[in-house]
């Protein structure tokens, strides 16, 4: 029976990477699929790894109804074995559910790759679907990394350097407009302590050194 999978981990631990490699294994053994995104950082309309990978896909606007663009498909004879969904994070819950009647009713399996929780530590909307309709949800085994070398847990939002906890859901880094948007990943600890890179490193240099001759 076909599945409905969700590969889910923080920002640097592999997402757009695996779903890549995912993409090339079938099609490595003649596989037709179909590659989704939505607000990649190289732009509409592709999947990219911070490795330099990048593809193609189809872009997931607000109104897209995802199972029904792939009956279309299938009506006019396309082949589709696979349906490969990145930053699923951002789909609508009603998109989430369309994947799980993909794979239930046209028996094709989907693969989901995203991330669970926003810089708030609140699950998106789509993920939260996945994570209650999904065959299996699954960790990526590739840990991010804190800069204090703990496993990173938490997404991290900042605006001209300081860590924030209020805004909305969803902003684009790098805005290029009056403030700088940056996200970092972070463990629990320094999360709950807004204690990023940058600020750690203020801390360092700020400490007066040791009266040591």
């Amino acid at each position: 029976m076909a599945e409905l999978v969700y590969y889910c981990g923080t920002m640097d631990s592999g997402k757009s990477t695996l779903a890549l490699q995912t993409a090339h294994n079938h099609q490595s053994r003649g596989r037709t699929g179909l590659l989704f995104t939505n607000r990649d950082r190289a732009g509409s309309g592709k999947i990219s790894s911070r490795l330099g990978l990048t593809s193609e896909a189809l872009e997931v606007e607000e109104d897209l109804d995802i199972h029904k663009f792939v009956v279309e498909q299938l009506s006019q004879g396309a082949k589709i074995d696979y349906v490969i969904c990145d930053e699923a994070q951002f789909y609508s819950p009603i998109q989430i559910e369309q994947l799980a009647r993909i794979a239930d009713g046209l028996g094709i399996d989907v693969y989901a790759f995203g991330i669970l929780t926003d810089f708030r530590t609140r699950l998106f909307p789509g993920s939260a679907r996945l994570v209650e309709l999904a065959d299996r949800v699954q960790t990526l085994q590739v840990e991010a990394l804190c800069w204090c070398g703990e496993r990173a847990t938490h997404n991290a939002r900042t605006v001209d350097g300081a860590m924030v906890t209020e805004g909305e859901q969803v902003v684009v880094g790098d805005t290029g407009g009056a403030e700088t948007i940056a996200y970092e990943v972070l463990c629990r600890r320094h999360h709950m302590r807004k204690v990023t890179a940058r600020v750690s490193g203020q801390a360092h240099q700020s400490i007066d050194p040791l009266p040591f001759s």
